[in-house]
Parts: structure tokens; C-alpha cells; sequence
């Protein structure tokens, strides 16, 4: 099983990395339901998103620092679950993106379950 978290804690980081890659290149103005998030707080989900991602490697430097990673992963899923919870409330129909950020939210909670449940670091 840690071999399996290991696997979906890389992959989770490398999406989180790119997903704040990608905020840096386009505004919020590019989802049409996330509009309401103002600029400021848009760049800031994008510093959020580096530190979680850092957050969710430096265990397999440090050992001690296991606890990042479950930190990391939370991270990760409250974000998801605020961009459900703007899009619900913008009245957007579409269930496409949603869909999506429940399933990298449910990733993030597994693996934070997985770090600091019985199959800690």
C-alpha cells in the first residue's frame, strides 16, 4: 500500500505543479464559473498550489517531515472542494469540471487518510 501512496503522491504533486503553472499563464476569467474569485486570491491558489506540491515530495527527502505530505494532500482537496463550491454557486450547469476537481479532492483525501492513518510514513 505505501508504494501505491508514493505513486499517487508524485502524481497528485506533478498535477498540482502544472495546475499552478497553468494558473500563472491564464486568468480566472478562462473557467467562466470561477469568475468570482478575484485576481489576488487566483495568484494566491497559485502559491498555494507550489507549497502543497513541495509539500507532498520533501517526505522522500526527509523522512521526518512525513506529516507535509498528509498537509499537502489536504491541501490540495480543500482547494477542489472551493472551486466545487464557487462553481455551485455560480449557477453554471455544466458538471465536467466539477466531476473533476471531486475526483483530484478525493485523491488528496486518500492520501492524507493514507499518511496518517495505519499506513503512515
Amino acid at each position: 500500500m505505501n508504494i501505491l501512496l508514493w505513486i499517487l503522491q508524485v502524481v497528485l504533486a506533478l498535477h498540482t505543479a502544472m495546475g499552478a503553472v497553468w494558473k500563472l499563464s491564464n486568468s480566472e476569467q478562462n473557467v467562466p464559473s470561477l469568475k468570482a474569485i478575484p485576481h489576488g486570491a487566483w495568484r494566491a491558489l497559485m502559491g498555494l498550489e507550489l507549497l502543497c506540491s513541495v509539500g507532498l515530495l520533501v517526505p522522500a527527502v526527509a523522512r521526518s517531515l512525513g506529516l507535509l505530505a498528509a498537509i499537502g494532500a489536504l491541501g490540495v482537496a480543500a482547494e477542489m472542494l472551493l472551486f466545487c463550491g464557487v462553481h455551485l454557486a455560480s449557477g453554471d450547469r455544466k458538471r465536467g469540471p466539477m466531476i473533476y476537481w471531486l475526483v483530484v479532492a478525493a485523491v488528496g483525501a486518500l492520501l492524507a487518510y493514507g499518511r496518517l492513518g495505519r499506513w503512515a510514513l
